[in-house]
């Protein structure tokens, strides 16, 4: 346990913990610069805290809480025996990863219970799994992007011990586990950092309502801090081999070193193996250079070019950013397979400007390639999987593009089988005006985007939540059990792939064939088909229905082909 409390209040001159118990109210002892100071050894129980009288207020840095209002208690990480002594984090290279989140992962929702299906993902082939946020949010269920306690896991999903037992599990097994961390706003409700100190722009708004957090103007040395202490917290305390960092392009940083270097260079200074992942929009290739490059130092970003193009292929849909992709899409899946970024500098007509810029020397590698995430899917009106919009065939399909492409690919749970059960957007907001405002906004942004009235959830009924649960029965009943098979040797064939081997795309008409190394994948979204084959002995690598002959493959009308050399 630390031995010291601290508490940066720098507009505060009287700063008490108070105990919960006993109301008893402790004076913290001033510091240099706005910080507060008391001996961990004075408090007892669960604590608040007091600014000038005013309060009680949960301790920013709390690591355990009964809620994101309080009250607080103090954690002893030395109390947990861990038994991963010989696991390393595994670099990207070759890792196959998995999206879950803990509250519909199983029927439980815990942190224990996912740990219980690991084995299931080790088997499949699954590397690396990529937690969604798990720091304490308002409520007991929610997506997680709306934490206001930093440093403390959801109680409900299982608490402090709980996720260390997932994580340790996962290392019993060889897994690698990675934590989506929010750093770019906090939520709406618990959110008390504001009392403390400068930690937001007053003039400046984020697109999730909230202010932009503070991280290049006065104060933002001790804000910047504690955003760092965070990631070095879940690293260091509960054992991460990655985080995932989210919308870093709502990062607004005009300082000299950028708060994402900062954290690479603090995070390699401190000897961590382990691997940053970016989320961004910008098509930025700064991101994903190494710091002795004037890059960022991010080791991989998620990357939506891939996704939008396909997805628009696939479905037809041209609505909000899927208008970008909306011309020629197929031409810009072989872009995208080929360059990673599609807009390069073209004009985006979505964001009425020009956008992005080439991939220059960074490896594809370093980009996600998915075929579906949370948000692409809890952003449709129903919660619908690819395979609930394409059919079964075309889904498989872009999962075989993506498997097989050079960029790190990346499940979202229930894809490997197909799961009949949607993931939508989900909250458990207690404030009545905060819950409103987010029945009403979620209801208006989706009709915005041409869905029907009547196919809006609310995202505070629980039967919302309820249905974005995964079905594990289904795992046995076909076509699901076809699914995973299908899966499982894509998987496969995947890991026969040199990582740095780069593909051939090519597009005619309405069919796309992908060569890479010994493989090619072609995908037919027109009538029946003919492709002709490179020269050489080519085998079905994965059957799909596709006829072979020693020249050419015979593609039925929305088919597909996986073929091996």
């Amino acid at each position: 346990m630390k031995q010291t409390l601290e508490v940066w209040a720098p507009r505060a001159k009287a700063v008490e913990v108070e105990l919960v118990d006993s109301q008893t109210r402790l004076p913290m002892t001033a510091g240099a610069e706005g910080m507060f100071h008391l001996p961990t050894a004075e408090i007892h129980g669960g604590y608040q805290l007091r600014l000038d009288g005013h309060g009680p207020l949960p301790d920013p840095r709390a690591e355990d809480v009964a809620s994101v209002h309080g009250p607080c208690f103090l954690i002893d990480h030395a109390k947990f025996k861990w038994t991963d002594a010989g696991h390393t984090p595994a670099p990207l290279e070759g890792a196959i990863i998995y999206e879950l989140h803990v509250g519909t992962f199983t029927p439980e929702g815990t942190f224990d219970a996912a740990a219980g299906k690991l084995q299931a993902l080790k088997e499949l082939g699954i590397t690396h799994v990529e937690l969604m946020p798990v720091a304490t949010f308002a409520g007991q269920r929610g997506w997680g992007y709306d934490g206001t306690a930093m440093f403390a896991p959801h109680r409900a999903y299982g608490g402090v011990d709980g996720l260390k037992r997932l994580v340790n599990a996962a290392h019993a097994l060889g897994l690698n586990i990675v934590l989506d961390v929010v750093f770019n706003h906090l939520g709406p409700t618990g959110n008390y950092l504001g009392h403390f100190g400068p930690y937001f722009h007053s003039d400046l708004h984020t697109e999730w309502g909230g202010a932009v957090v503070n991280l290049d103007g006065p104060g933002s040395h001790e804000v910047r801090r504690f955003f760092l202490d965070n990631a070095r917290y879940w690293v260091e305390h509960f054992h991460f081999d990655g985080l995932r960092l989210d919308a870093v392009h709502a990062l607004i940083d005009r300082s000299h070193v950028h708060l994402l270097e900062q954290l690479a260079r603090d995070l390699k200074a401190a000897q961590w193996p382990g691997v940053l992942i970016a989320e961004s929009d910008l098509n930025d290739a700064r991101i994903i250079r190494g710091l002795e490059d004037q890059g960022y130092g991010m080791h991989a970003q998620w990357s939506d070019d891939l996704h939008h193009s396909l997805r628009t292929a696939l479905t037809g849909e041209t609505h909000g950013y899927y208008s970008d992709f909306a011309t020629e899409p197929l031409t810009l899946v072989a872009r995208a397979l080929e360059e990673g970024f599609v807009y390069q500098g073209q004009l985006s007509q979505w964001r009425g400007r020009e956008h992005g810029g080439p991939l220059g020397f960074a490896p594809l590698k370093r980009l996600l390639a998915y075929a579906q995430t949370h948000d692409q899917v809890g952003n449709d009106a129903r919660g619908r999987r690819l395979s609930h919009i394409t059919g079964l065939e075309k889904a498989k399909a872009a999962m075989a593009l993506v498997m097989l492409s050079p960029m790190t690919p990346m499940l979202f749970m229930g894809e490997e089988w197909a799961a009949s059960t949607p993931f939508l957007y989900f909250t458990d907001h207690q404030d009545p005006e905060v819950a409103r405002a987010t029945t009403e906004g979620r209801a208006r942004e989706l009709v915005g985007r041409g869905a029907a009235p009547g196919d809006v959830s609310d995202p505070q009924a629980l039967s919302t939540f309820e249905k974005s649960k995964l079905d594990w029965s289904e795992l046995g009943l076909p076509p699901h059990s076809e699914t995973l098979r299908f899966t499982r040797d894509l998987i496969a064939l995947r890991k026969r792939l040199d990582p740095d081997t780069a593909g051939k795309a090519r597009v005619n008409g309405q069919l796309l064939s992908y060569e890479r190394g010994p493989f090619i994948v072609a995908v037919n979204l027109g009538d029946a088909a003919v492709l002709p084959l490179p020269e050489g002995a080519w085998t079905v690598a994965v059957d799909t229905g596709a006829s072979i002959t020693s020249s050419s493959v015979s593609i039925g009308a929305g088919g597909f082909a996986i073929l091996s050399m």
